[in-house]
């Protein structure tokens, strides 16, 4: 999948990872900083903080804003525990919300109601398999209760609603750049961005030991998080063809969704620019039959994600009493296809054919 992306884009890291290795600099040196300042430009905030990875990402995120012990985030449950863990590591209590029934998306409903009848600190709005959560309501409403909001961008890169990026609209931001993401590395890697300038000097601080000068350690909770000059290159040369692949995505996962329009199963709306396509996600009460289906005609699947935070057993329990109906519905129905860059229109073709053989022979 990764080779094919590059393929398809023509580019060759080979010049670029060598132009890393001549300066001898491998650490916080010039490419990072050009990266962070290309990248922060593209969301169109202040600030890029280039970490090790999106999971440190959302941990700094919440240190840089003193969410800790005590203090409770609201997050959902149906986005791979990801979120889930970053507040457990700080110590907060993750706080789980319904989604929205089509868009899979925190319910801008349920937000305004548990906003309006119990404690929270912080937000966490994920953009999930590459749609933007309406942010439009979302950003008010968290203004408005006084809470921070934290974006997880980890699968959204590119995306934008009402003309402003994903990563735009929160107080901080997140973003993986693992290898198969839509602006990814050559391993891991990720960034915080924000438009708060003295939040971006605290996250700076917390990516290196919370030094504020070398060997001075000026905040609690610092860590070694930091983005690599390769990777930081790799990024950088990646990110001018960024757009051109989301357009890409888009459209095979609108081929699908035409092809899939008369059929049982529930097909993403691919939408315009709030939606990257990062993952092609349908929905079948059939799952786990049509996955053996798609396995005997060639054609890779995976579930993202079968079990719901609040489902998970490090909980022991904890959340017995709550429930999440569509999230739950969604994490046994869900069915990722493929679809990324580099795709051959054959390749979609025998995607579609096989589904499609499902379908009938259902009937």
């Amino acid at each position: 999948m990764f080779s094919a992306e590059l393929a398809a884009r023509g580019l060759d890291l080979t010049a670029v990872l060598g132009q890393v290795i001549a300066s001898e600099r491998y650490v916080l040196g010039p490419w990072v900083q050009a990266f962070e300042s290309a990248f922060a430009a593209y969301v169109g905030v202040g600030h890029a903080i280039g970490v090790a990875n999106g999971t440190d990402a959302l941990e700094l995120a919440l240190r840089g804003l003193d969410i800790g012990p005590g203090q409770r985030v609201l997050t959902v449950a149906n986005a791979g525990f990801y979120g889930s863990s970053a507040i457990l590591a700080v110590g907060a209590e993750p706080v789980y919300a319904d989604v929205d029934p089509v868009t899979l998306n925190l319910a801008p409903q349920v937000l305004a109601e548990m906003l309006g009848s119990q404690a929270i600190h912080a937000v966490i709005a994920t953009h999930l398999y590459g749609r933007m959560a309406d942010m439009t309501v979302i950003a008010p409403l968290c203004r408005v209760a006084g809470v921070s909001l934290i974006e997880d961008c980890a699968q959204a890169h590119g995306a934008r609603l009402a003309g402003r990026a994903a990563g735009a609209w929160g107080d901080v931001a997140c973003f993986s750049f693992y290898p198969t993401k839509n602006l990814g590395a050559l391993g891991d890697g990720g960034a915080l961005v924000t438009g708060i300038d003295a939040l971006a000097d605290r996250l700076r601080a917390l990516r290196q030991y919370g030094w504020g000068s070398k060997y001075e350690v000026v905040c609690r909770g610092g860590r070694n998080s930091r983005l690599d000059e390769l990777q930081a290159a790799v990024l950088a040369a990646k990110l001018p063809g960024l757009d051109v692949a989301n357009a890409e995505r888009r459209a095979i996962a609108a081929r699908y969704t035409a092809a899939f329009a008369d059929m049982s199963l529930q097909a993403p709306v691919v939408g315009a620019d709030e939606n990257v396509a990062h993952l092609y996600v349908i929905r079948s009460p059939r799952r786990d039959a049509l996955r053996m289906h798609l396995t005997a005609c060639g054609v890779a699947s995976d579930v993202h994600y079968p079990v719901p935070d609040h489902r998970q057993p490090m909980h022991v329990g904890a959340y017995a009493d709550v429930h999440l109906p569509v999230s739950e519905a969604a994490c046994h129905q869900v069915l990722t296809l493929p679809c990324f860059p580099g795709m051959t229109d054959s390749q979609v073709s025998q995607v579609i054919d096989a589904v499609t053989c499902f379908e009938q022979e259902a009937v």
